[in-house]
């Protein structure tokens, strides 16, 4: 592949970031985030951001083989594609024991943190992928890790 035809390292918006992130390689997948200074606990670490879709859009992006999928449902109707104008946060990884939490309010996802991050942690969240669509393997190497990102 020429440097031309690469694709450029992925970067967190900083005007929808809290605090310093990194984005690196992750032992989890592909890419990580990584927190730039520590994070106390309790507080909005990052907003998912991306295009908004319509559930029409969102089983048509879905459908896209090959393609990275970062789609986050919002609600009932509306679902984030943070492929697509994403914060950053898009590559915060899936782990079963998490340092993070999702909070939707008023039409917003925010990732807050549910302890103490460490500068240089990556930051992880539960999936929590349905129990009734494909499998998907867990690779975060928590204790409690279920093996799956799907729910049981």
């Amino acid at each position: 592949m020429s440097r031309a035809s690469a694709k450029p390292k992925p970067s967190i918006n900083e005007q929808y970031a809290a605090f310093k992130l990194d984005i690196r390689p992750s032992r989890i997948h592909r890419w990580g985030v990584y927190a730039g200074e520590n994070i106390p606990a309790r507080r909005k670490v990052i907003e998912y951001t991306g295009e908004r879709l319509n559930r029409r859009q969102t089983r048509l992006r879905s459908d896209q083989r090959g393609a990275m999928i970062y789609l986050f449902t919002l609600d009932a109707y509306w679902t984030i594609d943070g492929a697509v104008g994403g914060s950053g946060a898009e590559y915060i990884n899936h782990c079963c024991d998490p340092n993070i939490i999702t909070v939707i309010r008023s039409g917003h996802i925010l990732y807050m943190s549910r302890r103490p991050i460490p500068k240089g942690e990556e930051l992880t969240v539960d999936y929590h992928f349905a129990s009734d669509i494909e499998k998907y393997t867990c690779k975060c190497g928590a204790e409690n890790c279920r093996g799956t990102i799907n729910l049981k």
